[in-house]
């Protein structure tokens, strides 16, 4: 359990850099997911090939089926996370993506009939409080928000879906069977939409092939695979209420490459984000994660 809470915390923390990369690089959000996504699939072909011989009665049809949807929603996530970010301020898409484990609650009952316990009901309760510190203190009400604001509350209810369906997919006998498959889907689908969009990519400087390479290893092969692997050990609000912890990680990281210095509401939200967090996990010790999986 400690050892599967660690791999999940260092996933959440990896997936918090991809702002860095992001606000840095000047890439379209199409292209700037489509080479994220494509190094991530060169990266962990290696494991899926590897699999592919420790299961070789399992049919790689059914791996890419099993990826489709997911793919899609992983796809639309990452393009329309990027734009909503860009026509918002950082406070207002700071605060919808913290609203995940409102939604996943409803997402994860339609999807799984899984209903909420006790001890998520009283942590989510606690960890709201600091999003609605967020609210109060930083959230702006604009029309020339409005916009960016919907964009980046359908990108957090795409985030929520996708990564539901790793749970629901779970039976697929190996992670890597699963997500590279899905890597590739969303790699195919953002670079189509951005060949429709704007055309061929751009890239006019070298910086822009390193912000490619650490967004490809540091928040996707590291973070969102995690995560999936995450969403087959854990009850999917358990995930959703540690992800608030990218809240954390981004206001660190913003300072320390940005100068982004936080204001006293941010340490208030941590605090309650913190503890709704570790009540959820601590709260009853006796339960268990899910059945192992492969992975």
């Amino acid at each position: 359990m400690v050892w599967r809470l660690s791999i999940l915390s260092f996933g959440i923390f990896c997936a918090a850099t991809s702002v860095v990369m992001t606000k840095a690089s000047a890439l379209q959000p199409e292209h700037l997911s489509t080479g994220r996504l494509l190094l991530a699939v060169i990266i962990l072909l290696p494991l899926f090939l590897r699999d592919k011989k420790r299961f070789p009665n399992f049919p790689l049809a059914k791996a890419f089926k099993a990826s489709v949807v997911p793919g899609f929603l992983l796809a639309i996530h990452f393009i329309t996370w990027t734009i909503g970010a860009r026509w918002t301020s950082a406070a207002n898409s700071t605060l919808i993506v913290n609203l995940m484990p409102i939604a996943m609650p409803f997402v994860g009952f339609f999807i799984l009939k899984e209903t909420l316990n006790r001890k998520e009901w009283i942590g989510t309760s606690i960890a709201f409080l600091g999003v609605v510190v967020l609210g109060i203190s930083d959230f702006r009400v604009s029309v020339d928000h409005l916009l960016g604001d919907l964009v980046c509350l359908l990108s957090m209810l795409l985030l929520a879906w996708y990564l539901i369906l790793a749970r629901k997919n779970k039976w697929v006998p190996s992670i890597w069977l699963y997500l590279v498959p899905l890597y590739a889907t969303a790699s195919v689908l953002c670079f189509a939409i951005g060949l429709a969009r704007v055309g061929l990519p751009q890239i006019n400087s070298n910086h822009e092939w390193i912000y490619l390479l650490l967004l490809g290893i540091v928040p996707t092969v590291l973070g969102h695979s995690l995560l999936n692997m995450a969403m087959q050990w854990f009850r999917s609000q358990m995930v959703a209420l540690l992800n608030q912890m990218q809240f954390v990680y981004a206001g660190i990281l913003g300072l320390l490459f940005f100068n982004e210095m936080p204001n006293t509401p941010f340490y208030l939200a941590s605090t309650c984000m913190l503890a709704g967090v570790f009540w959820t996990i601590f709260a009853s010790p006796s339960s268990k994660p899910d059945t192992e999986s492969s992975t």
